[in-house]
């Protein structure tokens, strides 16, 4: 017996776009250029990058200790349960959007609204985040150099005696935002570059920091108790899913239906492995107490008098963590490039340049708010943005995997999720726990931000959807 296509389902806020119509990949506006190769290297990208080089020397220095390699593994077990919800959907469903379309698709439209309402602001806040990471590491090299920077341009007001503004941070944003509007193949070979020489220098850290690890310098383990390692994981977090943000070119992809599955695995499985022997390396060198929160691996081996290796880990932090802003930037402008195409934002948003096939306006318009961010706010108020939105995105994807597999089963998988519904319940017991570790402050700007959503859904979104338009033609 043939299952009844599900065009239509749902009514009201909860109308749900129909499985069949969104899953074909026919052609669109963006150009389909991405091989497997390149979609994995932007999700190392994306996962790779300030984790290593700004926050694992933060969460060690004040939150963790030696534990932070707990704190990362705990948040790579709950990223793991995601990574393969996302991997079944990314097989059956190849559009832009990732959890935003994954969540409208299962759950419905007000579902799919606020995860990418939420998306928007999140990858923005790792774009502004991740760019001031790399300015620690710029400003620590020009010191290295005997450059003596303007105390105005080095940091957000309130961070440092004479800061003004984090200039570096902004005109790196704003660089990113150029390069994705040259067109997504040549932005794709340069982060295809960027990532191979950031992994090179990631093993050239953990090679030769192995060789001055002192076994004292892991204790204690647990300075900040095991609640500190849990609240560095929920602080880490963001630093373990830039898969997800890959998973928003599904329409650059040449054959997303193969390709972004193993992309997803292969991405999170490479970049895992490489954290954990580098934080372990990080708190061997030296004493947790006396980690640079800004640039830790720089000064750890400047400590242990390796200090021309220390410029160059400088150099390839500041590259490498390029790729990091460049995945997330991607990610932001594809998500709102597919809720601008569906109606839920004016169509304006969707415009495609006629030649690179990119959406170059939202690009700019996120490069912009970025910068705004990375100039404005210190590194851990600008982390505390990002992470809520992530994790209620990865328990509608892992919620949403289930109830599709079990109401249209018959649908095809390129990829079947293993442990079904095992794993993808682990992933929402998880990401919850984690969201519970939490500031007040980041439920406050949640709560702030999912206000003004509720606003504009109810006042443009909902009359706009493109299936309040079907309900329309059908009348």
């Amino acid at each position: 017996m043939t299952a009844t296509p599900e065009f239509g389902r749902g009514s009201g806020i909860f109308r749900r776009k129909p499985v069949e119509e969104i899953a074909d990949e026919r052609e669109t506006g963006l150009s389909r250029t991405l091989g497997l190769w390149q979609l994995t290297a932007i999700g190392v990208g994306g996962i790779i990058g300030a984790g290593i080089f700004a926050l694992a020397g933060a969460v060690a220095n004040e939150t963790a200790g030696p534990a932070v390699l707990i704190s990362f593994l705990i948040a790579g077990i709950a990223s793991a349960a995601a990574a393969l919800s996302y991997a079944e959907f990314a097989g059956m469903i190849p559009k832009a959007g990732s959890a935003y379309t994954y969540g409208y698709v299962v759950l419905g439209e007000i579902v799919g609204w606020f995860i990418g309402w939420d998306l928007l602001l999140e990858y923005i806040a790792i774009v502004a985040v991740v760019a001031i990471g790399i300015s620690g590491y710029f400003a620590f090299l020009m010191g290295q150099l005997g450059v003596d920077l303007p105390a105005w341009m080095l940091g957000a007001p309130g961070t440092g005696d004479g800061h003004v503004v984090d200039l570096f941070a902004v005109v790196l944003c704003l660089l990113i935002a150029f390069l994705l509007n040259r067109g997504i193949k040549a932005a794709a070979r340069f982060e295809t570059g960027v990532v191979v020489l950031k992994v090179a220098v990631v093993l050239l850290v953990i090679v030769v920091g192995f060789f001055y690890v002192r076994s004292e310098n892991y204790q204690p383990f647990f300075p900040f108790g095991i609640s500190g390692a849990i609240t560095g994981a929920a602080t880490v977090f963001f630093a373990v899913f830039g898969y997800d943000a890959m998973s928003t070119a599904a329409e650059e992809s040449r054959d997303a239906k193969r390709h972004l599955p193993k992309a997803i695995i292969y991405s999170l499985a490479i970049s895992m492995v490489l954290y954990v022997l580098a934080t372990l390396v990080l708190t061997g060198m030296q004493n947790y107490r006396e980690i640079d929160p800004e640039s830790g691996f720089s000064t750890a081996f400047a400590s242990v008098g390796l200090s021309g290796l220390a410029e160059v880990i400088a150099v390839g932090a500041i590259i490498g963590i390029l790729t990091v802003m460049f995945t997330f930037m991607l990610g932001v402008t594809r998500v709102w490039y597919a809720m601008s195409r569906d109606g839920l934002l004016p169509a304006w948003f969707a415009k495609v340049h006629p030649v690179r096939r990119v959406p170059s306006r939202v690009t700019w318009i996120a490069g912009v708010a970025s910068a705004i961010i990375a100039g404005l706010l210190p590194i851990r108020e600008a982390a505390e943005l990002t992470n809520i939105g992530i994790l209620l995105a990865f328990v509608v994807v892992c919620v949403a995997v289930i109830v599709l597999r079990y109401r249209r089963p018959d649908l095809p998988r390129s990829f079947r999720l293993p442990g079904m519904p095992v794993i993808p319940a682990l992933g929402v017991i998880f990401s919850i726990w984690l969201i519970t570790f939490l500031t007040p402050t980041t439920w406050l700007r949640f709560g702030a931000w999912f206000l003004l959503g509720l606003i504009v859904y109810f006042a443009y979104s909902r009359r706009h959807s493109k299936l309040n338009e079907d309900v329309t033609d059908a009348r």
